[in-house]
C-alpha cells in the first residue's frame, strides 16, 4: 500500500536548533512535565528535532486525529448513515406505531428532524393511531468506554444511536433521559406539521420502510468533530464503527494502523475515540507517523487536512501571539487535567511543510507549546 510505505520516518540527522528545542524541552521537565515532542519533514520524513518522541503519553483530543484519518480511510468521505422510519401506512393513517430507527448519525440536530417531520406529511402521513416509539437496537448496552471511570467524561451526553441534538438541553446541558426528549420534540413537530399521534394500544401491524434520511457525509462529519473537538460525535461514529459497539470500533482502528502502518497495539493504546480516557497512550511520533501518511494520502488525505484548525482566518481560529503564524499552522488541540497536547502540520518562510506533535503531561500551559511551534515555523 502506497500509504503505508509514505508514512514511515527517518530518525537520523537532527538538525534545525536542536539546541534550543533541547534546552526548551529540558525546562519543562524541570518543572514536572514529561515530554515527548517532534518535527519531521513532511516530503522525507526526516526527524529534525526529537525529545522522547517514542515516549507514550496520555493524548488527550489529538487522539481525533488518529481516529477520524482511520474512519475516513476506511469508510471514505462520502459515506452517511440513514436514520429509518417505519410503519403500517395506509390511506394516510399508521395503524399502529411509528418507528424511528437510529443508525448513529452524530448530527440529528432539530432543524434537520424538522425536515423529516415535513418530508413524511408531504408523503400523505396524517395521523399515527399508536404512539412514536424509539428503535435503538443498533447499538449495544454499554454506557461508556472503557477508561472514563474518574475522568471528566461524566460531562459527556448517553451516546445512543438515535440521539437528537447531541443529547443536551437547551442550555447545552446533558440530559438525563435523551430518549424521552427525542420522543417528545417528535411528538410536538408532528403535530405543528398536521400528523396527528392518537397514543391508542393497537395490533403489530405490518409496518415498512417509509424513509430514510440521511446524514451528512463522513467528510463533513469530520470536520465538524476536529474543528469543534467534539466528543460526542467521534463517540458515536466509533461505536457505529464496531457495529454498535466500543470495543470492536476501537479494535478495527488498531487494525487499520497495524496493517496500514506497521503500528500494533502498544503504538496505538486507545480505549475510546474522543482521547477523554486518561489510559490512552500515544506517542509524539506515532502521530506523527500517522499524519505524514493522511498528508501523502491522495484519496482522503485534503479532507482530513482541511478538518484541523488554522491559526487564523476561520470561526475555529486559535488565538496565539505569533502572528507570523496565521494560515501557516493546522493542528489538533488536546487538553485534560495536566495533560496539553498539540499536533499538525506547519509550513516554514520558504514553504517547506513539517509535521510536528507535542505532548505535555504536567503542570505544561499552552504557552509552552507555541513557544517551540513559533520557533520551528520561523
Amino acid at each position: 500500500m502506497i500509504w503505508k510505505t509514505s508514512a514511515l520516518l527517518v530518525l537520523a540527522g537532527i538538525t534545525l536548533s536542536g539546541q534550543e528545542f533541547n534546552s526548551w524541552a529540558r525546562k519543562l521537565e524541570a518543572r514536572g512535565i514529561t515530554v515527548s515532542a517532534g518535527l519531521w519533514d513532511a516530503g522525507t520524513g526526516k526527524a529534525l528535532d526529537r525529545h522522547r518522541d517514542d515516549q507514550a503519553l496520555v493524548p488527550a483530543s489529538t487522539t481525533k486525529a488518529v481516529t477520524t484519518y482511520a474512519l475516513l480511510k476506511t469508510l471514505k468521505p462520502d459515506f452517511t448513515l440513514e436514520t429509518e422510519v417505519w410503519g403500517d401506512l395506509k390511506g394516510g393513517v399508521v395503524q399502529g406505531d411509528l418507528v424511528f430507527k437510529g443508525d448513529g448519525d452524530p448530527l440529528l440536530t432539530s432543524e434537520r428532524l424538522w425536515l423529516l417531520v415535513r418530508t413524511l406529511r408531504k408523503q400523505g402521513l396524517e395521523r399515527v393511531t399508536g404512539s412514536i416509539r424509539l428503535d435503538q437496537s443498533a447499538f449495544d448496552g454499554q454506557r461508556e468506554p472503557q477508561g472514563w471511570e474518574n475522568t471528566t467524561a461524566d460531562t459527556l451526553p448517553q451516546v445512543l444511536p438515535l440521539s437528537v441534538n447531541f443529547n443536551r438541553d437547551e442550555k447545552g446541558q446533558p440530559v438525563a433521559d435523551p430518549e424521552r426528549q427525542a420522543r417528545e420534540l417528535l411528538q410536538r413537530m408532528l403535530q405543528e406539521a398536521g400528523i396527528a399521534v392518537e397514543g391508542k394500544a393497537t395490533g403489530p401491524g405490518e409496518p415498512r420502510k417509509l424513509l430514510g434520511w440521511t446524514s451528512p457525509p463522513l467528510r463533513a462529519l469530520v470536520l465538524d468533530i476536529n474543528k469543534w473537538s467534539n466528543n460526542f460525535m467521534i463517540e458515536m461514529l466509533v461505536r457505529k464503527f464496531g457495529a454498535g459497539s466500543w470495543p470492536r470500533g476501537i479494535r478495527r482502528i488498531q487494525d487499520f494502523y497495524r496493517t496500514g502502518f506497521n503500528l500494533g497495539p502498544e503504538a496505538i493504546q486507545i480505549t475510546d475515540g474522543s482521547g477523554l480516557s486518561k489510559t490512552n497512550r500515544l506517542s509524539a511520533r506515532t502521530l506523527a507517523i500517522i499524519l505524514r501518511g493522511a498528508y501523502h494520502d491522495f484519496e482522503v488525505g485534503p479532507e482530513f487536512v482541511t478538518s484541523l484548525k488554522v491559526i487564523g482566518g476561520e470561526p475555529w481560529k486559535l488565538r496565539v501571539k505569533d502572528a507570523n503564524l496565521a494560515r501557516r499552522v493546522r493542528v489538533k488541540t488536546g487538553h485534560l487535567d495536566r495533560v496539553t497536547s498539540l499536533c499538525g502540520y506547519l509550513q516554514t518562510p520558504d514553504g517547506q511543510v513539517r509535521v510536528f506533535a507535542i505532548l505535555l503531561n504536567g503542570p505544561a500551559r499552552d504557552e509552552d507549546i507555541w513557544e517551540q511551534v513559533s520557533r520551528w515555523a520561523n
